[in-house]
Parts: structure tokens; sequence; C-alpha cells
């Protein structure tokens, strides 16, 4: 099962490098992994994705705490989040299927950020199930470049559960 951490650290050098580092002696791979400051000066937020059980991520949230810099630790996995990611998309558009990419575009609400003569770079913001579902339907035309800044997350102070909300509506369709 994929967890998402979200991992509060004192703003200073090497941080990030010392948990990555702590990820890869132990054999994990981070497959997320968004850093940005916080609320707070001098503090940095990291959300990362990792893949394990509970009792793997039980195991890594007790080594992060051992690390200096650390400050908080908080598996979000199972918390009411709001979470979003970047993506921006090259994706081959010539002028005979240009109007049908601009159409998939508008569906997925992607912004045009670039339009060369015969491709167009879209700039994609929602979760990361968005990004997932707009590269395969954009795949037909033939993707040239992708860049994903990996998923950011905050838990909602409202309690609402937009994923149990979304396979509500599933079930009333």
């Amino acid at each position: 099962m994929k967890h998402t951490l979200s991992v509060l650290v004192e703003d200073e050098a090497g941080v990030l490098s010392r948990i990555s580092s702590l990820f890869a002696r132990r054999g994990y791979n981070i497959e997320s992994l968004a850093v940005g400051q916080a609320e707070q000066g001098g503090i940095s937020r990291i959300t990362m994705v990792v893949a394990g059980d509970d009792r793997i991520i039980e195991q890594i949230t007790k080594q992060l705490y051992k690390l200096i810099n650390v400050l908080k630790v908080q598996d979000i996995t199972e918390i009411p989040c709001v979470e979003r990611e970047l993506m921006l998309l090259k994706v081959n558009a010539s002028s005979s299927n240009r109007s049908e990419v601009l159409e998939l575009a508008q569906i997925f609400r992607a912004r045009v950020v670039d339009v060369a003569e015969d491709s167009l770079t879209l700039e994609v913001v929602g979760d990361p199930g968005k990004m997932v579902a707009i590269v395969q339907v954009l795949q037909k035309f033939g993707i040239r470049e992708i860049a994903r800044t990996g998923k950011i997350s905050l838990t909602r102070e409202s309690g609402v559960n937009t994923e149990l909300l979304k396979s509500l509506e599933a079930k009333a369709s």
C-alpha cells in the first residue's frame, strides 16, 4: 500500500540528503517527493509517498524521528486531505488533431502554456488520479515529455473526506 507522509523539518542544508539516505540504506523507495517552505519561517514541509505496510511505515517514522532536524512526522494516508500535483505535459498536436487535443485539455481543465507548430505544452493541476487519466487520454497523440512535481497534501480542517464522497457519488450513478 502507498502511504503519504508529511514531515516537518528545520530548513537547513543536508536535511533532505539525510532523509533520502535513510530510505536508501533500508532499501525503501520514495515514489513521490515534494519539498517547500512551511507556514513558519525556517521550517520546510516534505510530502512523500512511500510503498509499504503499516509495520514498515511505523519503522520509517521511528527512524525519521531519530534524525536531527526532523520536527514532526505524520502518516496522512487515512486522514481526509487536499492533495494536488502539478504536471507539465508536451504532446504532439499537428493542425489535423490540435482541436481534439485542446478539447481534451479543456475537459481536464488543463491550461495551454506553450504552442508550437507541431506540439502543445499543457499545465495540469489536480489530484494524482487526474494526472494518470490525462496521460492515458493523450497517449494516442504521442507524448513528448512529462515533468511532475510529486504530490503535495494538507489535512482537511473540515474533516470532509472527498474520497468517501466520490465513492458515494459513484454508487448513486
